[in-house]
């Protein structure tokens, strides 16, 4: 049994994705009415016949749930494994680790998320085998607490060939990954005068880079990494781009933080405009343009350090995206992803950081509509992070929802037509139905303020928690 199975709605004992259940069009929703009496039996909807609406297709079992899987690239990897038929949203702003290094002398979309994703859904494989070896090097990282000539050294080592990580990679798969390295070292040269630091790189990251800059197409790179690592998967970048992706969040106070780091990890002081950085050929401006310079501390940002945090000075407000200048720009949303909540069974929002991993794959045009009008989501499930961090500290299970609702609620253009140019304004279930969250959460969950002022989802309990291999443990 899938973890997925095993949430159990606390009210029934039933698993969220049950045999034979019927999942009701989320245009019109109980869920909007206030809670009945918990000891009277629960209202059912109208049938769709009765509104005129197309029948809601019957799921078999919960394997045959297709999903569309909104994260962020570490939050989402430990959970990834109980969607079988998914595709996966991910955002492309992420400035740390190596990929700010990549941003800073390259420019391009960050792929850090992306590649941590493709990293875990390569099929497990025996130690040894080629595929075992292909995962070993994609996923390596470069030492990050050595020196820059020693990481350099062994960089070399790598491209060149002469390194123990290439044993085991048959020759026709090692000659085309080496020859997307070589393409990036010769980039890097192009560029000797930004001097590109390698402590802390991710060959993988290396790797996917090359392959956007060669392309110049990000979905075009995913399928080079996805045919070379069977990995099979469907990972939809949020934004499709050849350039860099800069989001802003806005605070209570009136502040602006600038970056995906100084919004969740600072390592640096606050990034600065620099228009001097437009004129790199490697991705020439546009709407969104390159030139908000990224800081070299943040090449040295680890994940297990992320736990530890400064509180904000005030809670975020809203998070946008800003483009070469400053100014807050409205991008288009993938078409894939938009055409994904037009066709799937299931849309997950998935635990990870909620304003820098969550809330930039929903703030772009077009998204509220698609989920609000979906005809085939049957259900949109919220799966609560099981403690807050810097994004969300104080955060109630109310205080998640709200943000999620507000954002997607949001109008992120003119409407040029329309009386007055009105603007809908969607209920909470029109964009959540179940909330799914670990028994024993450290994050309060206010289930009357839930069910009744919310007018919000279904609540379900899981005992479930899962080691990072993936497997669900009891």
């Amino acid at each position: 049994m899938s973890p997925i199975q095993d949430f159990k709605d606390t009210r029934t004992s039933a698993p969220l994705l049950s045999v034979n259940t019927v999942w009701d069009s989320p245009g019109s929703s109980v869920f909007d009415l206030p809670i009945q009496n918990p000891g009277a039996p629960p209202e059912r909807p109208p049938a769709p016949a009765e509104r005129g609406a197309e029948t809601p297709r019957i799921l078999h079992n919960s394997s045959a749930a297709s999903c569309v899987v909104i994260s962020g690239g570490t939050g989402g990897n430990a959970i990834c494994s109980a969607f079988a038929d998914s595709c996966y949203v991910l955002p492309v702003s992420d400035d740390g680790g190596s990929s700010s290094e990549i941003i800073r002398v390259l420019g391009g979309p960050s792929i850090g998320d992306i590649r941590s994703r493709l990293i875990r859904l390569i099929p497990s494989a025996a130690p040894g085998t080629p595929l075992d070896s292909i995962r070993t090097l994609l996923s390596y990282r470069l030492p990050g607490h050595r020196t820059d000539r020693e990481a350099r050294e062994e960089w070399r080592e790598i491209v060149e060939g002469r390194s123990p990580l290439w044993m085991g990679i048959p020759n026709d798969r090692k000659e085309t990954i080496r020859g997307f390295l070589v393409y990036f070292e010769s980039e890097l040269l192009k560029r000797a005068h930004k001097n590109f630091d390698f402590r802390n790189g991710s060959i993988g990251n290396y790797f996917l880079a090359a392959a956007q800059g060669f392309f110049r197409s990000l979905p075009s790179a995913i399928f080079l990494f996805s045919s070379i690592t069977n990995s099979q998967a469907a990972i939809f970048p949020v934004v499709v781009t050849n350039h860099t992706v800069t989001i802003a969040a806005e605070l209570e106070n009136g502040e602006r933080l600038v970056g995906q780091c100084e919004i969740s990890h600072p390592v640096a002081q606050e990034p600065s405009v620099d228009v001097a950085a437009a004129a790199d050929p490697w991705s020439p401006m546009d709407g969104m343009g390159e030139v908000i310079s990224q800081q070299r501390q943040n090449v040295m940002f680890e994940h297990q350090n992320k736990g530890e945090f400064k509180p904000l000075a005030a809670r975020i407000s809203r998070l946008y995206y800003i483009n070469a200048y400053g100014i807050e720009i409205h991008p288009a949303p993938n078409p894939d992803y938009l055409q994904s909540l037009r066709t799937k069974d299931v849309l997950v929002y998935s635990c990870g950081s909620l304003w820098t991993s969550i809330i930039p794959c929903l703030a772009l045009r077009g998204v509220s509509g698609a989920i609000a009008r979906s005809s085939s989501l049957r259900a949109k499930i919220l799966l609560l992070n099981s403690k807050n961090d810097r994004e969300t500290d104080g955060y109630t299970a109310v205080d998640y929802i709200l943000a999620i609702v507000r954002t997607l609620n949001a109008q992120y253009h003119k409407q040029p037509y329309g009386l007055g140019n009105v603007n809908t304004t969607y209920p909470v279930s029109a964009f959540i139905t179940d909330l799914v969250y670990l028994r024993g959460t450290s994050v309060v969950i206010n289930e009357k303020q839930l069910t009744v002022r919310l007018s919000g989802p279904q609540m379900v309990a899981s005992t479930n928690r899962n080691k990072g291999d993936g497997r669900a443990v009891h």
